[in-house]
């Protein structure tokens, strides 16, 4: 099935939902071997969609050491580059063809718009994994400019395990920006998935298998960050931790690498990003549509989510109107029908942070233009209005928290200095918009602002092709690009004498 389908297929399709809910070890689904289980609670509705199997230290040892033999085997590691091409592309054709199954999955498990995950998540997944895949037999190895009498080579070899722990957000999607660069390297991967949203990768690693990929290859565990995860981050055989999720987790990651093998850790931790609006906008209209979106797409549960308006005060009301009309048109809805546009946020739990987060700000003294309240209440689900914060100032509590939700910071400026000033006033570096007409503004805001992706008259700008991460405590190393492949590698320099 490769078109979206109606709102009544979807609800079918949900009343008959039986997702795979066991551990994937090895190639094969087991329960997790203390016999427990936890809830998946569906966002749509509060109610229980599976009882998925709860990883722990016992399981992800197993995990690890399946990992292990099938890296040692070299039945992945060693194969040549261009049948590993062919296995991860059948790979991604696999995603394409369940589109819609994957897509169900996504939306019943963390709330997100079926459409958005349809077309977005998906699809993009699939993308990675096939970018990845082309680039196998792409990427040359180097020889040292030395003498005759030497022969100096540089070569990049597989580190080894792999732990992918990634967020709830894009479930899919975070997964397979570590998944294609590091089973493109010839890695074995151990994922552990939120707990929130453990389903879909559950359905993915069962279709890599049908792919092609050599059992143990890839293993997923779902459990808790507490126990699964921190045994993933403290076990001496894992070489690599690729992690997206908070900075708070994320320094937890540090430590636990500390502890025990000084394992790679790779971060990607969270933003706060400014979306700088100067009054020579080429386009307000289309600012405050990316400015919208950037805020409210995917119920603003994304690391770079707009949620800090810097805009020019003789400019700010205008925008602010034009960005609450499309706001009004973004209501929440079921997310299984195409037809919404923003849905549910992943969990109770979230839901109370970000009303927290709104009863602070106006505590603080931002004044509320718009929405700040649970809308949907009689669907038993977790839902939150579209909401505006007007007259924020950045020390304020909603301007320097990541929100994660649809809440939106406007903070006025007077000039490029001060909005320049205002960025990066924050301790995440992740990415930042500019608004400009000046090319040459354009270029020395560009400059000044310290983010690992700055978009010039865009806002979430950029393809496979463009690195990704952050500076400061947004984290280190890059997903995406060729840039990627270099978090799962180890360089090594063999030097031969020839005289």
């Amino acid at each position: 099935m490769s078109k979206l389908l109606s709102h009544d297929d979807y609800q079918k399709l949900a009343a008959d939902f039986r997702p795979r809910t066991q551990l994937f070890i090895d190639g094969t689904f087991v329960d997790a071997q203390s016999g427990k289980t936890f809830d998946d609670v569906s966002p749509r509705d509060g109610k229980v969609i599976a009882q998925v199997a709860e990883g722990d230290a016992a399981d992800i040892d197993l995990a690890v050491k399946a990992a292990r033999r099938a890296f040692e085997k070299g039945s992945w590691a060693n194969m040549a580059p261009a049948k590993r091409k062919r296995v991860l592309l059948a790979f991604a054709e696999k995603l394409r063809e369940h589109r819609n199954e994957l897509a169900l999955l996504e939306s019943l498990d963390m709330g997100k718009p079926i459409r958005d995950a349809f077309s977005v998540d998906v699809m993009s997944s699939a993308n990675c994994i096939q970018w990845h895949a082309e680039a196998i037999d792409k990427v040359y190895d180097e020889v040292a400019p030395s003498g005759p009498d030497a022969l100096g080579l540089i070569t990049r070899e597989p580190i080894g395990v792999v732990a992918a722990v990634v967020p709830w957000n894009f479930p899919m999607m975070m997964a397979a920006w570590k998944l294609g660069p590091a089973l493109a390297t010839g890695n074995s991967v151990i994922v552990k998935p939120a707990e929130q949203s453990p389903l879909s990768m559950l359905r993915v690693a069962e279709l890599a298998v049908e792919a092609g990929l050599p059992e143990g290859v890839l293993n997923v565990v779902p459990g808790f960050g507490p126990t699964a995860g921190k045994a993933l981050g403290v076990h001496p055989d894992v070489d690599c931790i690729a992690f997206t999720g908070s900075g708070e987790v994320g320094k937890l990651f540090l430590q636990y690498s500390g502890q025990s093998n000084m394992k790679r850790v790779w971060l990607e931790a969270g933003g706060k990003t400014p979306n700088i609006v100067m009054a020579d906008v080429p386009d307000l209209d289309k600012a405050a549509q990316h400015a919208a979106m950037g805020i409210f797409f995917n119920q603003g549960e994304v690391c770079t989510a707009a949620s800090r308006l810097v805009v020019q005060e003789s400019i700010r009301e205008e925008m602010i109107e034009k960005i609450m009309t499309i706001g009004e048109t973004m209501q929440p809805g079921d997310p299984i029908d195409p037809a919404t546009k923003m849905g549910a946020i992943v969990d109770e739990e979230q839901m109370k942070r970000i009303l927290g987060y709104i009863e602070k700000g106006q505590q603080e003294g931002a004044t509320l233009r718009m929405g700040g309240e649970q809308v949907r209440r009689n669907e038993g689900g977790f839902y939150v209005a579209p909401t505006v914060f007007d007259g924020v100032k950045n020390d304020m509590t909603i301007a320097r928290e990541e929100i994660f939700g649809p809440v939106l910071s406007v903070i006025s400026v007077k000039d490029e200095e001060e909005a320049v000033k205002v960025a990066n006033d924050t301790s995440y570096g992740l990415a930042a918009s500019i608004w400009t007409r000046d090319i040459t503004k354009a270029h020395r805001m560009a400059r000044a602002v310290k983010a690992g992706s700055v978009w010039v008259n865009c806002w979430d700008g950029g393809d496979m092709t463009m690195p990704f991460g952050g500076f400061k405590q947004s984290g280190n190393g890059r997903d995406k690009s060729l840039h990627a492949m270099d978090k799962y590698t180890e360089i090594k320099a063999t030097w031969i004498d020839l005289t």
